[in-house]
């Protein structure tokens, strides 16, 4: 019997022991009995097991053999996002496989072999007068897959069984589809160098910040490059913030590439489905993968160049169990691979730019708009401190949206917050719609006729009269994009409005009429959350309204003034990018804001400056590195005396390491369970890892002595705090 190191998905940091009868390969899925349950566990012969009595050990009860071993590139960055991210390997591996992979049982793909005719095939066509058969016949001549088949005709699956079993079919090796490209576009100059700088470096790791202005085509600079990898045999990875992003992405790629196999990954796929795409990409069949975060994992075996698109979002960050940045865990892949990998974005990441400043990254900046004609919209400020507000909106804003109207162009209300209001209160005692369960305000949404909790999910009925005194007058404060869709209504009766948000695009398919409707000219006014801010090329909007966007001035939170200017120069950069000249009017109390003011001029790199400057001041990154412990509970008192004592057991700290805390999160509450946090900063990231590494043995141990509930988690390079 031979002992065999496995992994599992447990919260536990070493690898687990197992016999079996002959070697297993690094890779391998197995069925292992682990306490009262069946796991599903993999292979790993690079870790020496536990010198354990073998009459100890459990016997390995199946090897899942109906996929190849998981190959050892995917393990390799298993290991590599464990170590870093200070996070259990086992758990680390199973957060990178699809779900259908981490399952106790075995999988089948559908059918993807390819079928031709053989020569016995080729000299007996079908008659004239059987069409469907004639169809498919024809189709033959060429190696086909099923499914490719079936499009076709219903009944392929009949004729190949019935060739197949005459000889008049075979089966043949899968063959990539010759390369066909449609639609290139002429590059402008700035473009077309960014292109070439790029291509130069397409045999080996050199990573680049493609710094565009919004609509300065930097979508048609991925797509060339693309052209050229596709060329050479190789495989692209795009990784995009927003599952909403990919069907105007996919339709485009699919446009260019229209015999280029392209699988979309991300969330909402069904567990077969994103199962069978990311085996497109592990076995060579999918020359572009696109996805959310989690597809920075999915296996290339010919990976070529990777694209990080909208690089500065904080969606690449995972919020939770394995706390990965795809963004940098796709640098880190395009360098293991030795291929290039470009992030675009108008309005990079603090990170990156430091990157770019320092010379480890190559800036390719685009500082025009790909359309000629098109230029950047003027941004107005509309001071409302002295302006009485109709639902919310200023008389210059309402004005604007009626004068786009009559001249037939499309205009944006951008609003952060979805729902009706984002709080119901008591004119008479105060209450206000608290979630029971949070830190947090319960939002109004008034056509589900609910107060909803967006952080914990939780809701229940608007109140016929106040919890507190008994008052029948409970109204609605602030505005939400429901009740703006509502109130433009009103103001512009002849206007067709759209509200864009969560609520509204729930499915695939609503985004699909949404994207039909703008296209074809059917919406006068947009009602939006962030979701329009990223990405979406709407070409008839000229004019884009944007409203409540004070309150991220003076979070907390030192990433607060980054995120805001990034979300508003992308918003602000859906107007105008066509023929039509844009115009943005921001509604703010506080117009002599820098923020503002660097905003009016379009003056990314000014501001990105200052705000460098003064991280660099204030020891935060990317001057500086921070690991966050988090600790949660259902009392607060627990979760800070659980950080209080392992601060006392770690001692003198070494030079150059600071910690700070225990600290409330900034949301102290979060669904039921009440947080306190540690903040470790140094200035070496190697140092502050290489000792955090070292306290994992003790924070382990005192986590098993806590009282029961108790949770606790590191949040490297944390985004929220």
């Amino acid at each position: 019997m031979t002992v065999i190191s496995v992994w599992l998905d447990v919260p536990l940091r070493g690898a687990f022991a197992y016999l079996h009868g002959r070697p297993l390969e690094s890779g391998q899925r197995v069925l292992v009995s682990f306490g009262n349950r069946q796991l599903c566990g993999v292979v790993d012969n690079t870790v020496i097991p536990d010198d354990i009595a073998p009459e100890r050990l459990k016997p390995i009860l199946q090897v899942f053999d109906a996929l190849p071993p998981l190959p050892d590139s995917l393990l390799q960055q298993v290991r590599f996002a464990a170590r870093y991210y200070l996070h259990p390997q086992g758990q680390t591996l199973f957060t990178a496989l699809p779900t259908a992979l981490r399952e106790p049982r075995d999988v089948r793909l559908p059918d993807r072999a390819c079928y031709q005719l053989t020569a016995q095939g080729l000299a007996a066509p079908p008659t004239a007068r059987s069409t469907a058969k004639l169809a498919l016949w024809q189709a033959l001549h060429e190696p086909q897959e099923r499914e490719t088949l079936r499009r076709v005709h219903v009944q392929a699956s009949a004729y190949l069984n019935a060739g197949l079993a005459s000889g008049d079919i075979a089966a043949v090796p899968w063959q990539a589809p010759a390369l066909q490209i449609d639609g290139e576009l002429t590059l402008n100059e700035e473009q077309q160098q960014a292109l070439d700088a790029v291509a130069a470096k397409l045999a080996c790791f050199a990573p680049f910040l493609l710094h565009g202005i919004t609509g300065s085509g930097k979508t048609e600079v991925y797509l060339q490059l693309i052209a050229r990898v596709l060329a050479a045999g190789r495989q692209v990875l795009v990784v995009i913030p927003e599952i909403n992003l990919t069907p105007q992405l996919i339709d485009r790629f699919a446009r260019r590439f229209p015999a280029t196999r392209i699988v979309c990954l991300h969330s909402n796929l069904a567990d077969g489905e994103r199962l069978e795409g990311w085996c497109d990409g592990w076995f060579g069949r999918a020359g572009i993968v696109i996805g959310t975060r989690l597809a920075v994992f999915t296996p290339l075996p010919q990976l070529g160049l990777v694209i990080v698109d909208e690089e500065h979002d904080g969606s690449f960050k995972q919020q939770d169990g394995l706390r990965y940045h795809a963004r940098d865990l796709a640098v880190w892949r395009a360098h293991t691979a030795n291929v290039p990998v470009l992030l675009g974005s108008a309005t990079p990441s603090l990170e990156t730019v430091a990157n770019a400043d320092a010379g480890r990254y190559r800036r390719l900046t685009l500082h025009q708009r790909a359309h000629g004609s098109a230029t950047l919209p003027q941004v107005g400020l509309v001071d409302i401190r002295r302006q009485k507000l109709v639902e919310g909106l200023a008389a210059p804003v309402i004005d604007a949206l009626a004068k786009a109207l009559e001249r037939r162009e499309m205009s944006l209300v951008f609003i952060n917050r979805r729902g009706y209001s984002p709080v119901l209160a008591c004119t008479a005692c105060g209450w206000t719609s608290a979630c029971k369960h949070c830190s947090a305000r319960m939002v109004l949404h008034l056509s589900a006729r609910q107060l909803r909790c967006h952080h914990c999910g939780a809701h229940e009925r608007i109140p016929l009269q106040c919890p507190a005194c008994g008052n029948p007058d409970v109204q609605p404060l602030g505005e939400g994009t429901q009740r703006l869709e509502a109130a433009l209504q009103r103001m512009l009766p002849e206007a067709r409005i759209l509200r864009i948000d969560r609520d509204s695009t729930s499915s695939k398919a609503a985004w699909d009429a949404i994207y039909q409707r703008v296209h074809a000219g059917e919406v006068d006014v947009l009602v939006g959350t962030q979701m329009l801010a990223k990405g979406h090329d709407f070409g008839a909007l000229s004019l884009v309204v944007v409203l409540g966007s004070d309150g991220g001035l003076y979070s907390a939170d030192f990433r607060a003034g980054e995120r805001l200017f990034a979300q508003l120069m992308q918003v602000a950069g859906r107007a105008g990018r066509a023929e039509v000249p844009g115009r943005v009017l921001l509604q703010t109390q506080w117009p002599e804001h820098p923020l503002y003011q660097a905003l009016q001029q379009h003056d990314f790199d000014g501001y990105a400056a200052t705000m460098l400057q003064e991280r660099r001041e204030a020891g935060f990154p990317p001057a500086g590195f921070q690991v966050l412990l988090r600790a949660d509970a259902p009392v607060y008192a627990d979760a800070e005396a659980f950080l209080n004592t392992l601060l006392a057991q770690l001692g003198e700290l070494p030079q150059g390491l600071n910690v700070f805390g225990p600290a409330p999160a900034l949301m102290v509450r979060l669904a039921g369970r009440e947080r306190a946090q540690l903040t470790f900063e140094a200035d070496s990231r190697q140092a502050l890892h290489g000792w955090l590494r070292a306290q994992l043995p003790l924070l382990e141990q005192l986590a098993r002595k806590a009282v029961r509930g108790l949770r606790w988690s590191l949040d490297v390079d944390p985004l929220e705090m």
